[in-house]
This record gives C-alpha cells, structure tokens and sequence, in this order.
C-alpha cells in the first residue's frame, strides 16, 4: 500500500514586486521531484523522475506503455518502496524480449532520453484507433474546464502536468504529475487495472500534443485526444496515421481540430 504523498512541497521564498520596489518574505509551494528505480524481475529496468503520488498507476502504465505488460494478469507481484525510491515487479512470465530494446536508461520529467525511447517498443504497442466515438465542440470545452477546475496542484505551483480519461460528459480519473509523459501513464494504469474499455473513451490534457503524447494515446487506445496547448507537425502526422483526432488550443470557447474532423461536432453539447 502506498504510502500518502503530496506533489507539492512547501518552500520559503524572497518576493520581489516592481510597484513597491521591495522584497516580501512568504511560503511558496513547489511542485515535487521523486525518483523511482523500476526493478524487473530483480534487474533495473528503469528509472522514473515523478511526481511522488499514484507510483502505482504509474508503474502498470509505464510497462504496458513500453509492451512490457498486456494485462494485470501479467503482474506476479508488484511492492514499492517509496521511502527508498524503488518499485519491485515480477513478472508471471520472465521477459524474454532481448534487453537491448530495454537497456537500462534515466527516463527525465520531460521526455524519453532519446528517439530508441520512442520507436523500438512503440511499433509493438501504438495500434490504429477505428473507434467511432462523437463528441460536440461544445463538450470538448467542458471537457477541458473540467479538467482545469480539478487542478489544485497546478494552481498551486504551476509545475505539473495533469491528464484526465472520460467521456463526452465526465471525467472518470484524473492524474498530476510533473511529467506529461508520467501523467498518461497513470491514465494508462488506471485503465489497465479497472479493465476499462477505452474505444469509447477521450483523453483530456494540459500539456502539448508532441509525437510521444499522440503514441501514448494510441496506445491507451483512445481515438479523441483534447489539449489546451498546440500541436507539432511530427504528432499530427502520426494521429492522421494512427486514426486519432487531436483537439488543440481549447481556451475559453475556442479549439482547433487538426485530424480526422468527423468525430467532433458542431454545437454546444
């Protein structure tokens, strides 16, 4: 059982404003930093700069994400020791995968360390999504606001990522981390664990839409992929290959769709 953590920690800090020309002294919260070393079958597999809550979700994302899992059926045994940095999985059946595809790496809070991060597993794990889900303009704003109310942490210290799985009218589990990549595994582990069927579903997100986001998406097998920030080519390209539509720059009551228009509507809900 996980022990209770915070993603924010507090700080004190000198603030300086212009108007008055002076520094105040106050408390500030600061988004935390943990890592955690992944032990696979008794060897490092990895090691995960995070936010220091959900590790669980994390861990099962991280490894479906990576090929290494399918189902929780795959899992033998799973302890994490936070108070050390380490999570212990083994597997039912041994990896028999040839570990240079999994060679022992640093995987920082902001992206993979390199481009074999990216494609060595994901021709395995990203799959074409065929889903047939429709979601109005109107509920991909909603959709977005609700995801921004839920975000305390973010308000707080302005450091952290956070993404959401729902649908058109609900979000059903919302992750924080300081890691966009970190924050989709949670989603991902979380599906993983409640079996949850995903065609149907939409992932909600604070962060950009680059190439590993759109990948994680298809991988979590979600055709609808709503952000509040922009796109880059690489990620559309791959969503338009991927059959995943990439909602982006949702503010206030404006978006744009960048692929596979069809599955949002007009109107309002």
């Amino acid at each position: 059982m996980e022990q209770e953590r915070s993603n924010t920690t507090g700080w004190p800090i000198r603030k300086y404003s212009s108007q008055s020309g002076t520094f105040t002294e106050r408390d500030d919260e600061i988004a935390s930093e943990f890592a955690l070393t992944v032990k696979l079958d008794g060897e490092e597999f990895a090691t995960i700069v995070c936010s220091p809550t959900d590790l669980q979700q994390l861990i099962i994302g991280f490894l479906a994400s990576e090929g290494v899992i399918r189902t929780m059926k795959d899992i033998a045994q799973l302890d994490i020791d936070a108070d050390k940095g380490f999570a212990y999985v083994s597997l039912v059946h041994k990896q028999s995968t040839s570990k240079e595809y999994y060679s022992r790496r640093f995987i920082g809070s902001c992206c993979g360390k390199s481009r074999q991060f990216y494609f060595h597993n994901d021709m395995m794990t990203a799959r074409t999504v065929t889903s047939r889900i429709q979601v109005s303009a109107g509920e991909c704003l909603a959709l977005m606001r609700l995801l921004q109310q839920s975000s305390d942490d973010f308000r707080l210290t302005g450091g952290v990522h956070n993404a959401a799985i729902g649908t058109a009218g609900e979000l059903l589990a919302v992750y924080t981390d300081i890691g966009r990549h970190n924050a989709l595994d949670k989603v991902f582990g979380y599906c993983v664990e409640k079996r949850l069927r995903t065609s149907d579903k939409i992932i909600i997100f604070s962060g950009r839409l680059s190439s590993e986001v759109v990948l994680k998406a298809a991988k979590i097998g979600c055709g609808i992929l709503l952000s509040k920030s922009a796109p880059t080519d690489l990620a559309l390209k791959l969503a338009t290959d991927l059959g995943i539509t990439c909602v982006g720059f949702i503010r206030g009551d404006e978006l744009n769709v960048y692929t596979h228009y069809d599955r949002v509507t007009g109107g309002n809900m």
